[in-house]
């Protein structure tokens, strides 16, 4: 019997670890355009973010007009989101945030017009180059962003940070932990495609998801392949 009483109130270590990053990230200041004054990022009503995982892949882009803030923290911290909760997306996947600030529309309401117009049109923009960025030319959105006119908006300055801490990369980014996670989420998602009528675009996150998987793997083995003969370790011993 452990002699040290274990506080069953206090969050485990990588939690605690995520919410210390995630607020660091999203609590850093920087120079709104429009005011001069010194802000929080995380504090824009109206932006767009992206999620990437430990090989730099883009895995998911969203927008919002309730501040970052929040909607950054409903995905990787309460799984409130119908993207974590249909097991599209893995927080435990996500390494570093990118985020695209629309600061001028600060003033107006969440419903305005003209907001959610460039907001639109920032959220396919950021979709379709980090797509073309992307090993697998794919991301595992279940939905693409609305297709809107040009109306000579501007991609604004972005912010890219880590919300992995040294100590818990250590113990996430060993290759097999990282390939039975995805297994496990891969899994997931099938099962939840069997179970209900889904449209095609969840069926092509399955299929993106697979690909991941199977390109870990192969790694995997190609660099136990390229080591010299017997300096493997030997389970059975």
């Amino acid at each position: 019997m452990p002699t040290t009483p274990i506080n069953t109130f206090a969050p485990p270590f990588e939690t605690i670890e995520l919410r210390r990053q995630l607020s660091a990230f999203l609590d850093q200041l920087v120079a709104d355009p429009h005011t001069g004054n010194q802000v929080p990022v995380g504090n824009y009503k109206f932006g767009v973010y992206a999620f990437f995982d430990y090989d730099g892949e883009p895995i998911y882009v969203g927008q919002t007009n309730e501040r970052l803030r929040t909607r950054i923290r409903r995905h990787l911290t309460n799984q409130r989101t119908d993207a974590v909760a249909m097991k599209v997306l893995d927080p435990f996947e996500v390494y570093e945030i990118e985020v695209w600030p629309l600061p001028q529309y600060e003033a107006l309401s969440t419903s305005a017009t003209e907001a959610k117009k460039h907001l639109n049109w920032l959220e396919l923009n950021v979709f379709k180059t980090l797509i073309d960025k992307s090993h697998f030319h794919a991301i595992l959105n279940e939905k693409d962003p609305f297709e809107v006119p040009d109306n000579g908006y501007s991609v604004p300055q972005s912010w890219r940070g880590r919300v992995v801490s040294d100590e818990v990369f250590e113990i996430r980014q060993h290759p097999d932990t990282r390939i039975a996670r995805r297994a496990e989420t891969l899994s997931l998602l099938a099962k939840v495609i069997s179970e209900r009528q889904v449209q095609r675009g969840l069926r092509r996150t399955l299929l993106t998801q697979a690909k991941r998987l199977a390109w870990l793997a192969e790694r995997r083995l190609d660099a136990l392949a390229s080591l010299p003969e017997g300096s493997e370790i030997n389970d059975e011993q």
